[in-house]
């Protein structure tokens, strides 16, 4: 999973920095996906890999997206997934959001608020709109739980408006947070929808669908303080299955499911080739010294989420080298721009590693490219190459841009 001959080829050949996205390794993660949650319409989490070429090739195998403006909205489309596969799963927006979206063509809206239901009912008449429920947000490195959704007793009132207004109450959706780490949070997420389904089933209102949101994890990475992630996945796909189940039955009719998967689909799947810029010896505060890697790539071109996650990394010219515990860091002046020096984990790097050494930096493949912009400091965005699908057990070269 982590180092995969295709990967492998790549990273050697890349004769500078970038992310390289295997997309056999994509495809087989998504038929996998398919595979243990049968009935589940895919809605890529774009914001996950904005990378045109991934997104095309998520639209080819089947799947459609989950678009949060605009302008993820267009590109969408310029994949050729049709409209009707696509949703605007973000419940924060402008009114001329509302409208530019309604205008590309999009039907199906999240929402979580009344305020939000008004607005759709003037600038996307007819819209179909799905609530979202707030979850905990327990047990996921990321929980999403303050800004977006809303308790199961204003969801009944937002879906009373929405029907009021002329929009279709059509379904209701979670997120149990990004890389979420246990089964039980899937739990309550399935008996918070199941109550809400009941309420609204004696007011009349019958939601066609249930969105599950985001959430299932990748694989590759470690914890803060260097420890592998190994999150139960055979278990919450098992309770998800049953979940649906549980729902179904709750609902008495046809209930379609979707799901949002971004870094799920990507993240280990995705490598970064970067360079060591040097490795220094430090003295410390209290005055030990400490080795510190500083990488060409760091927290603001390509490893952002470094404050809840320590990269695998790989040194393809010192294998089997002496090594010593280092804190690594990206290349800016930023005292954020580092990992281990927080959460106590420190990286196992060679003692000879010198200035220019490549340097592979695993399962990175989500975010990486979506949280780079102008470059901060003046360091800019990482290129990015997509190594071709050609079919499982084969091997090929790199496409570069």
């Amino acid at each position: 999973m982590l180092e995969n001959a295709r990967m492998h080829a790549a990273l050697e050949a890349a004769a500078d920095d970038r992310i390289v996205f295997d997309l056999t390794g994509i495809r087989a993660q998504y038929q996998t996906l398919l595979r243990e949650l049968p009935g589940i319409a895919v809605r890529f989490a774009m914001k996950a890999c904005p990378v045109d070429e991934v997104l095309g090739f998520l639209a080819g195998q089947g799947a459609g997206f989950d678009a949060a403006s605009p302008n993820e909205i267009a590109q969408a489309l310029r994949t050729g997934a049709p409209v009707s596969s696509i949703h605007y799963g973000n419940t924060i927006k402008s009114d001329q959001n509302i409208a530019d979206a309604h205008r590309l063509g999009v039907r199906d809206f999240a929402t979580d608020s009344l305020e939000d239901v008004a607005a759709l009912a003037v600038h996307a008449p007819g819209a179909r709109v799905f609530c979202r429920l707030a979850t905990s947000g327990v047990g996921a490195l990321w929980g999403l739980t303050r800004k977006y959704g809303c308790t199961p007793e204003d969801a009944l009132l937002v879906m009373e408006a929405a029907r009021a207004s002329g929009l279709t109450p059509a379904g209701l959706s979670v997120h149990v947070g990004s890389q979420q780490m246990t089964a039980g949070a899937w739990r309550d997420a399935f008996d918070s929808l199941a109550g809400t389904l009941a309420a609204l089933r004696l007011r009349g209102i019958h939601p066609d669908h249930v969105n599950l949101g985001g959430g299932l994890p990748a694989l590759g990475c470690l914890d803060r303080t260097g420890r592998a992630l190994e999150p139960p996945l055979d278990k919450m796909f098992a309770v998800i299955r049953e979940g649906m189940q549980q729902l179904r039955a709750v609902a008495g009719r046809r209930l379609d499911f979707v799901m949002e998967p971004g870094r799920h689909l990507v993240a280990d799947h995705g490598a970064i080739r970067a360079h060591v810029s040097r490795l220094s010896v430090r003295r410390q505060p209290g005055g030990e010294p400490q080795h510190w890697l500083y990488l060409s790539c760091g927290k603001f071109n390509g490893l952002y989420e470094m404050d809840e996650l320590q990269y695998r990394l790989v040194f393809p010219t010192h294998p089997g080298a002496e090594s010593v515990p280092a804190v690594v860091a990206g290349p800016t002046c930023d005292s954020d721009d580092a990992y281990a020096h927080a959460a106590g984990g420190l990286v196992r790097v060679p003692r000879a590693a010198a200035s220019g050494d490549p340097v592979w930096v695993l399962s990175c493949g989500a975010y990486a490219t979506s949280y780079m912009t102008q470059g901060f400091n003046g360091f800019e965005p990482l290129p990015y190459s997509c190594i071709p699908d050609t079919g499982p057990g084969t091997e090929d070269g790199a496409v570069h841009r």
